[in-house]
């Protein structure tokens, strides 16, 4: 078994590492929208800390992607070899106006070729996230 991260502080601190490849399988821990320590197009939150805009979706969505592209690289893998994703969505709608454009650029193709599931969740690990993807992939 060989595992990969990013070396983010959530990482030690949560305790988990982003992807682990057993045999032929590589299985992503959720990517969110961060590029290093810093979020990338973080959703304003109210006092509260709840979102007020879900306009950043696809942004998000967008790096999500990027990231997982990242760490299959490192297993000389890439979304190619993705065969299942799941996407938690704070705002389903909103996320699935993105998803289809956001999903057909970063797998290169009108039809991508991967078992997709989306889910409402009320919030992800901090509140400015929108989304969050979990990958799977046979190399």
């Amino acid at each position: 078994m060989t595992t990969e991260s990013f070396g983010v502080p959530w990482e030690k601190g949560y305790g988990y590492v982003q992807a682990v490849r057993h045999g032929d399988t590589v299985r992503l821990s959720g990517q969110v929208a961060h590029d290093g320590t810093e979020l990338v197009a973080p959703a304003p939150v109210d006092e509260d800390g709840r979102v007020t805009d879900f306009s950043r979706t696809g942004e998000q969505l967008r790096q999500c992607y990027a990231n997982a592209a990242e760490l299959l690289r490192r297993f000389g893998a890439s979304l190619d070899d993705v065969v299942e994703e799941v996407i938690y969505a704070v705002d389903v709608p909103s996320a699935d106006a993105a998803a289809g454009p956001v999903r057909k650029e970063a797998y290169g193709r009108p039809d991508p070729r991967v078992a997709s599931t989306m889910i409402g969740t009320p919030r992800l690990a901090f509140p400015e996230l929108l989304v969050e993807v979990r990958f799977v992939a046979q190399v």
